[in-house]
């Protein structure tokens, strides 16, 4: 990298965003559809949530449910991808690992965007600076980026908008005068300005605010008076003033932790629906002791669908239990407990999800009169069981109560199927 420390008072922020993230991804592992239009589509193969550029051209929209492209989709010999959040996830914490490790003042924003903080490094080119960062990702990782720099967060999320239509796919707004970035605000929609949403974009438009041009010399009682403090701020940002300052604390713990999904085919039997209902108390305890926290409650929920006007029900069942756990075995026999409780004969079910209330650290429960040696080997148990499913897959060792057969799950009819954990998947190199 280019660089040396020294300190400085000017504010230098950029944005590392993944082109098309979910699509990259599927053609890292298959390089024959680099050139064809792909989409990635919702759980249950609902609607359009990714589309590679090919795809944008020949007119996919987000959001598109994916019934109503089929027609475009065959025409036109579009790759259909079902969402594989696995690989995702992964992909995006090599990519943040990559990021973490060059720069050490960093806000993850979301699975495929980071804003790193250059103030205090001594650049002595930032268009090969940031290219070289560009060509760091690619070469490790494989999947492409761009990268927009600005004096804050608002303005590289503008340099980093121009940066997805440059061909080197990076733009720094530092260099530029203000007439220079003002001639750029001119032609961004005020829709494209970051944190002005559908209801906010409406607002400022009947206001005869239609671009960030315009944003950034609105009255500023104006905007404190009919939007918010962070509304206030963009404005602030637009005129070049730092005050939107980088999330880099660590991982909140969370207060509560759901898991839930739609069922691919209706569920009727208790059985079926028991199966669901632990697999997601499972996936929920994993996510717990990766945070180091335990359960006081539990939630089971259970529902038809909302369209099935005669036969709906939904219903819910919260246990509290005796100790706070994180052990899988005693938090699935709750849910199925609860499940017990409002599970109804007649209905086809469409949706379940469990729910951990009122969770806290595991360290604050010392020994206590119900702590003996079979809680120590509980912990011992599931420390073995996370270390397995880590390294050869979710759900690779789990309770006999999740089943096997999972007929309930996910409609994932057109899933890449890749697991970057095993090795069947590497890619493989022929001669010739």
């Amino acid at each position: 990298m280019l660089f040396t420390n020294y300190n400085t008072k000017k504010k230098i922020i950029a944005l590392v965003d993944c082109n098309s993230f979910y699509v990259s991804c599927e053609r890292l592992f298959n390089p024959k559809i680099s050139q064809s239009p792909v989409v990635v589509l919702s759980n249950n193969d609902g609607c359009v949530i990714a589309r590679s550029a090919e795809a944008k051209k020949i007119g996919i929209k987000m959001g598109e449910p994916y019934f109503k492209i089929k027609n475009i989709v065959t025409v036109n010999n579009v790759q259909v991808f079902s969402s594989n959040y696995a690989l995702y996830g992964d992909i995006s914490r090599r990519i943040m690992t990559i990021l973490k490790n060059l720069f050490p003042i960093i806000e993850y924003y979301s699975i495929d965007e980071a804003f790193l903080d250059l103030s205090n490094m001594s650049i002595k080119n930032m268009n090969n600076f940031i290219i070289d960062i560009k060509k760091t990702i690619y070469q490790n990782t494989g999947i492409p980026v761009s990268i927009g720099v600005g004096s804050n967060k608002t303005l590289s999320k503008i340099a980093n908008h121009l940066a997805k239509k440059n061909t080197e796919g990076v733009v720094d707004l530092t260099k530029l005068t203000q007439e220079e970035i003002n001639n750029i605000l001119k032609n961004i929609d005020i829709e494209d300005v970051w944190g002005v949403g559908r209801q906010l974009s409406n607002l400022y438009k009947k206001n005869k605010i239609n671009n960030a041009y315009e944003l950034k010399y609105s009255s500023s009682s104006w905007i404190k008076k009919n939007t918010n403090v962070f509304g206030l701020k963009t404005v602030m940002e637009l005129n070049g003033a730092s005050c939107i300052t980088l999330e880099t604390s660590e991982k909140k713990k969370r207060k509560s932790c759901c898991v839930s999904k739609s069922f691919g085919n209706k569920v009727e039997s208790f059985e079926e629906l028991k199966e669901a209902v632990v697999t997601h108390c499972l996936n929920a305890a994993e996510k717990i002791r990766e945070d180091d926290q335990l359960v006081k409650s539990v939630i089971v929920f259970i529902r038809t669908s909302p369209f099935d006007k005669h036969l709906f029900l939904s219903r819910s069942e919260k246990i509290d239990l005796a100790i706070s756990t994180d052990d899988s075995m005693i938090l699935s026999r709750a849910c199925v407990d609860a499940l017990k409780k409002i599970f109804a004969k007649g209905y086809r079910y469409q949706k379940a999800g469990v729910v951990f209330l009122g969770l806290v650290n595991n360290n604050e429960y010392g020994q206590n009169l119900f702590v003996d040696k079979n809680s120590q080997k509980s912990n011992s148990l599931m420390k073995a069981i996370d270390s397995m499913n880590v390294k050869f897959g979710r759900n690779s060792l789990t309770l006999a109560d999740s089943g096997v057969g999972h007929c309930w799950k996910m409609r994932r009819d057109h899933s890449s199927k890749i697991d970057t954990s095993h090795f069947d998947f590497l890619p493989t190199v022929k001669s010739g």
